[in-house]
């Protein structure tokens, strides 16, 4: 039940890690540049995600390997 409960934490972390990924950017199509993000802060979000995402999967990968 424990590891049921990881693995569906892993996924929800793998899930949010791609959607920060996917959103990264907040773009707008040009129309409301005075609330897009700057260089900076998309890098950070892009990171994040990226960091959540390794995570998500690190746990899978160590879950599905026990056996």
């Amino acid at each position: 039940m424990f590891k049921t409960f990881v693995n569906g934490l892993a996924v929800f972390l793998l899930i949010m890690g791609i959607i920060a990924i996917a959103g990264s950017a907040n773009d707008c199509d040009g129309h409301c540049m005075e609330t897009a993000n700057t260089i900076g802060e998309m890098l950070m979000v892009c990171f994040i995600g990226l960091c959540l995402v390794a995570t998500g999967g690190a746990i899978l990968i160590k879950n599905g390997s026990e056996a």
